[in-house]
């Protein structure tokens, strides 16, 4: 089934009508969540999905009884893979409805902290600061997928380009303004650029998926990298002022997909989704690597995984690597005082670690690394149900 197609059958079930108002921002703080993964032990009969595992989709290792709705919001960036996933669990478990609402991983952050939502979407960590704003307590993170940010063009008559880190800084500074500038035609000699004013899109809402693009320059070109990139990184950044802005990743597809001459960060789901054309990066390496769904996993075998299992992929080493390989997580509380809506959470969690996994590359989403996978899985039993 193609995404359009899904989508539009998710139109019944997955509700988008979550307001409550976005704030917090992304950062490598870690929480003081307390993970006991000393143990891989998969929960009950689970199974860990390995990249090339495949999987019956209908195969849920779920209670038969579960009856609850579940509301979440959060990053967009995950959201077409939330989509297929609560399709498929909810269309097994015919008493449990999923409502995941989008918005941003600070909205979801945010949305969580003031116990609006039952578990929330975040491409970034809490940081210190904010943990003593959740109400709810102790946050366990279950990181679910991980897929390449791309750099998305609209270049008539162009349908390759290679960027390195620091051109991509100097675009996205609007230090670079016009697409025949002497740096975009070093990086690509064989190409015939126009003479054209770059339009930069860039993200309205307080996004996950900016705090990965601007990880990526500031870990490659920023301070302790050669001092090229100067705007920080966080959910939300201070861009220049003939900037161009849309809300969610799809809406920065909708903006350059409408803009001749335009350049935007795109996670590569929504990016197939639009039909945008995407650059390869250099990563590490010196490589210029395409946004595929194999240089994310790649990137993500090598990354040091914390106690809490927040880890980064960006800017991974490795020849193959894809550079701006961003990892996103399911957040929840520990405690679960509604023993119907956290039975619910943690079968749905366990699917989407299990025969979920095996669901991810139709969406353009990589599986987790077998390792951290089997983490995620034995962390379920830290739940308090009831």
């Amino acid at each position: 089934m193609n995404n359009t197609k899904q989508r539009l059958v998710l139109a019944g079930i997955v509700s988008l009508s979550l307001l409550a108002t976005a704030c917090g921002s992304d950062d490598e703080a870690t929480t003081n969540t307390d993970a006991a993964v000393a143990t891989t032990e998969a929960v009950g009969a689970a199974t860990t999905v390995a990249a090339d595992t495949t999987v019956a989709a209908d195969t849920t290792m779920a209670p038969a009884d579960l009856e609850a709705e579940l509301n979440a919001s959060g990053a967009t960036f995950p959201q077409a893979f939330y989509e297929e996933v609560i399709a498929s669990f909810t269309d097994a478990n015919g008493g449990v409805t999923i409502n995941y609402g989008g918005g941003g991983s600070g909205k979801g952050r945010q949305d969580l902290a003031d116990q609006l939502v039952d578990w929330a979407g975040t491409d970034g960590v809490i940081k210190e600061e904010d943990i003593a704003g959740f109400k709810g307590g102790e946050v366990l993170y279950f990181p679910t997928v991980v897929a390449p940010i791309t750099v998305s063009f609209n270049l008539g008559g162009v349908d390759s380009l290679q960027l390195s880190p620091a051109t991509i800084a100097g675009i996205f500074q609007v230090e670079i303004t016009n697409w025949n500038d002497p740096a975009i035609a070093a990086e690509n000699p064989d190409v015939t650029l126009p003479d054209l004013a770059i339009t930069v899109v860039h993200r309205s809402d307080s996004s996950g998926t900016t705090g990965n693009f601007t990880k990526f320059l500031e870990k490659s070109v920023g301070p302790d990298a050669g001092g090229i990139w100067k705007l920080g990184t966080d959910s939300t950044i201070e861009w220049d002022a003939s900037t161009q802005a849309g809300e969610g990743n799809s809406g920065v597809a909708q903006v350059v997909s409408s803009t001749d001459g335009a350049i935007g960060y795109v996670d590569l789901s929504d990016a197939t989704d639009a039909g945008l054309t995407f650059a390869s990066i250099q990563n590490k390496a010196g490589e210029f690597v395409e946004p595929t769904v194999e240089g994310a996993s790649a990137a993500a075998e090598g990354a040091e995984i914390k106690d809490n299992l927040t880890y980064s992929a960006i800017w991974a080493d490795g020849a193959d690597a894809y550079p701006i390989t961003a990892q996103t997580w399911i957040i929840a509380y520990k405690v679960q005082p509604d023993a119907a809506k956290g039975e619910a959470l943690k079968a749905f969690i366990n699917f989407i670690l299990t025969d979920g996994q095996a669901l991810a590359a139709d969406v353009n989403y990589a599986p987790l690394p077998e390792g951290l996978d089997a983490k995620a899985i034995a962390q379920l039993d830290m739940f308090e149900i009831g």
